[in-house]
């Protein structure tokens, strides 16, 4: 449905016509051809983006081919070179940044024509290809793979979120190796990356083929990444319609129907489980014209950018999506937004932007970009960041190329070498301008070569300028952005007549010759943002800059990661929120705008008579991009002389608990969320988890246990809660094999949470052996009771 389009003529000359119109909302024809250019074709020029690039560069060669490609030939039954990296790689999700390694290679290699990159990268497929003819197909570090391949085939399943047949996520891990091999084919251009992508499919379509949809169905509940998106991949480069309906095959039914239905399920999920899959939703939808897979790719998009983030463009607490009324955990957590998940809802934005040429979607990219991606790699050191807290005073831990292999690991080796792709896209005849990022597009049918000079942020103004061999008719598509007030367009120094709104497109179509001009004036402005949920917490913005403000560098412990499951986790002292900067002003009302100043020639800003505590008062806000290795805030509360009171209150009581609880915990975990059971090595039989409210559990007919630490031998006790309406629940909890409670609960303590202490008999204790494994065991004909957490703790 169009938007309206106008036709202007200015005063540049008779001859020259001026079109400019908003892009109408819903793909057109012409809309559905348009793509990104290849890789190789934009070339970043200085700026931070070209920075990070390099910095990338530098921990991507940092790494050892031979360590990443252990897991597969030990599965191929190959002689491995050297032992394999430690952390995720060697835990259960073995050869999972192989794959990324694969993609973050040949990103690398596009961006830079480096051929120390590109020898990398084809000695990883020599390898690769070695396993793949060893395994008949199948190329994968998962532990005992042949076993799970051939319970599989057999239709033998057992499959919960977090596990398959007792192995952590091996098809979500697998997927990084479908991806990597695509990426080596389709961004790369290395022909042999196209069959082994193929043969690999084939063995899947092998491995699957005496399974029913049902049975299929049932595979996908544990988590699986993007492979209905890799198998369409397949469909679109080889024609072949059994890899399209292997991707149909792949798509989950249970997340994809209340999508098609604009039914919000997300709350409680594991967030960067889903985003995933919908890639996949809207990659099929691209292909065959599938309305709603579109469909549940757009609500669910909605849903997460307007519903569900925080002003950097991140999502989801403790890797969860929290209810969209109540970011209260956002803002107390450590671990807030994952970087995995804003990289996959880049993904998504363009996916859908090439369908529907909308500005939204790449405000959010734009957004998102610079304020989480960006500032999710440290600048010198090239360490890459899991979980950016919100909470305020709080600080991030950055991954090591010698001890850290997360899934942010494999995505952020991925992050930084694509900063070039999504600067422009094209149709036939059109050319869009997207981002405001200084690089130079050679557009090889047209013989255009672009250059597009800015030192945005740090100005407000883009220049481009325009090379031809010969007079060229085609389209420019500006973008005006949602945040730009006043916004003008240059044309050879001549001014363009605007008729568009912030957030569309400025079409003007015209013959262009060789050395014409344009300058975008972007003025930037400040802005405050709240939460989605109402709340009374504020983030400064400069344009699409998110400002944070640096409070410190005490007690960061685990700055730099080591090896540990949880060495992601920014684990050192949380700062009492009560200690914590506020904005307070006579009114809730009040505009923070009139409070800040933006200081001459820089990217800083001062606040003036709105801080409170007094020793806040001379904080310096900045792009958060720039804040590492200290302490900050992005998010503030605002309050009044009379609601700061009752929340200062409030705040030290619960802050006195929670300390008084830390002091005592050894280790907890949280069972129901995928990391922290994967953390604690989780076995199960017979067991189920869910959500209740905002708080997950699980809970079994059969059993379940974890593993907890007691690096220093101190625990005494382990501490359960409960939830009060459980009933007819009978079961024993033993640690190590020793009866340490029997429980039969009623459901009598109605519709609340309770705990209950399990003193540590003394043979456990002088055993001094490090950990205990913990087992919640049902009596025949019953259920253990909800488990909602676990934690091993001392004695006063």
């Amino acid at each position: 449905m169009s938007m309206g389009t106008a036709i202007f003529r200015n005063n540049l000359s008779a001859a020259l016509l001026l079109m400019l119109s908003m892009i109408p909302i819903w793909g057109s024809a012409q809309q559905a051809k348009l793509k990104l250019f290849p890789h190789e074709d934009v070339q970043l020029l200085d700026s931070p983006f070209r920075d990070a690039m390099l910095v990338d560069l530098e921990y991507i060669l940092k790494l050892d081919p031979d360590r990443l490609l252990a897991p597969f030939l030990k599965e191929a039954g190959l002689e491995t070179k050297v032992e394999s990296y430690p952390n995720w790689e060697n835990t259960g999700l073995d050869g999972h940044i192989g794959g990324h390694y694969l993609t973050a290679l040949s990103l690398m290699y596009a961006a830079t024509g480096n051929q120390e990159v590109l020898e990398r990268l084809n000695y990883m497929l020599d390898e690769l290809q070695k396993v793949q003819q060893a395994n008949v197909g199948y190329i994968g570090g998962v532990p005992d793979s042949k076993e799970l391949w051939q319970q599989i085939s057999e239709g033998n399943i057992n499959a919960g979120s977090f596990s398959l047949n007792d192995r952590w996520v091996p098809l979500y891990n697998i997927h990084k190796t479908y991806a990597g091999l695509r990426d080596a084919y389709q961004i790369a251009g290395i022909e042999r990356a196209k069959t082994m992508l193929i043969d690999l499919s084939d063995w899947m379509l092998e491995v699957t083929s005496d399974l029913s949809e049902e049975q299929i169905q049932e595979l996908l509940i544990s988590e699986y990444g993007g492979l209905n998106e890799t198998f369409a991949d397949v469909y679109e480069i080889t024609g072949e319609k059994k890899y399209l309906d292997l991707a149909y095959a792949f798509s989950q039914k249970e997340l994809l129907k209340p999508l098609e239905d604009d039914q919000d399920v997300l709350t409680g999920m594991h967030a960067n489980t889903q985003i995933p899959k919908v890639i996949g939703f809207q990659t099929i939808a691209a292909l065959n014209d599938n309305r709603e897979y579109r469909d549940a790719a757009s609500f669910f998009w909605d849903n997460v950018v307007n519903e569900r983030s925080v002003a950097i463009g991140g999502n989801s607490v403790r890797e969860h999506f929290h209810p969209k009324d109540d970011f209260s955990t956002m803002m107390s957590s450590v671990q807030g937004p994952e970087t995995c998940n804003t990289y996959n809802m880049l993904k998504l934005s363009e996916k859908l932007f090439l369908t529907e040429a909308n500005e939204k979607y790449v405000d959010y990219y734009e957004q998102a970009l610079y304020n989480h991606i960006l500032s999710s790699q440290h600048p010198e050191k090239g360490g890459f960041v899991y979980f950016t807290p919100m909470r305020p005073g709080h600080y991030r831990v950055y991954s090591q190329p010698e001890t850290s292999f997360w899934c942010c690991v494999g995505s952020g080796l991925e992050n930084h070498g694509k900063y070039n792709e999504f600067i422009y896209a094209h149709t036939e005849n059109e050319l869009y301008v997207n981002l405001f990022i200084p690089s130079i597009l050679n557009w090889e049918e047209k013989g255009l070569k672009l250059t597009q000079k800015t030192e945005f942020p740090n100005e407000e103004t883009s220049k481009i300028s325009i090379n031809l061999k010969e007079v060229e008719e085609f389209t420019l598509m500006l973008r005006y952005p949602t945040w730009a007030k006043g916004f003008n367009i240059l044309v050879n120094q001549e001014k363009v007549e605007l008729n568009n709104e912030p957030g569309s497109y400025v079409s003007i179509k015209r013959e262009w010759t060789d050395g014409d001009e344009i300058e975008l004036q972007i003025p930037m402005n400040i802005s405050s943002v709240g939460l989605p949920d109402g709340s009374n917490n504020f983030a400064l913005k400069y344009g699409p800059l998110v400002l944070g403000a640096k409070t410190g560098n005490e007690y960061m412990e685990g700055l730099f990661a080591d090896a540990s499951r949880g060495g992601h986790i920014a684990a050192g002292k949380k700062i009492p929120l009560s200690e914590t900067p506020i904005f307070l002003a006579d009114t809730k009302n009040a505009d923070l705008v009139n409070y800040i100043s933006k200081e001459e020639g820089e990217l800083k800003f001062k606040t003036k008579d709105i801080l409170y505590p007094e020793k806040f008062t001379s904080l310096t806000f900045e792009p958060f991009y720039q804040i590492h290795d200290s302490r900050y805030v992005i998010y503030l509360p605002l309050e009044t002389p009379e609601s700061l009171k009752q929340l200062q209150q409030e705040r030290q009581k619960n802050e006195l608990e929670e300390q008084k609880i830390a002091a005592l915990t050894i280790d907890q975990v949280a069972p129901g969320e995928q990391q922290p059971e994967s953390d604690h090595f989780i076995k199960t039989e017979n067991s189920n988890s869910g959500i209740n409210g905002e708080k997950h559990w699980r809970d079994a007919s059969g059993w379940f246990s974890y593993v907890l630490k007691d690096e220093n031998n101190e625990a005494g006790k382990v501490r359960i809660t409960y939830y009060g309406n459980d009933k007819d629940r009978n079961f024993n909890i033993l640690i190590d094999d020793i009866l340490i409670g029997e429980e039969k609960l009623k459901g009598e303590k109605g519709d609340t949470y309770f705990t209950r202490d399990y003193i540590l008999p003394k043979k456990l204790i002088e055993k001094k052996n490090n950990e205990f494994t913990i087992k919640f065991q049902a009596k025949e004909n019953s259920r253990t009771a909800g488990i909602y957490e676990v934690r091993l703790m001392k004695i006063k």
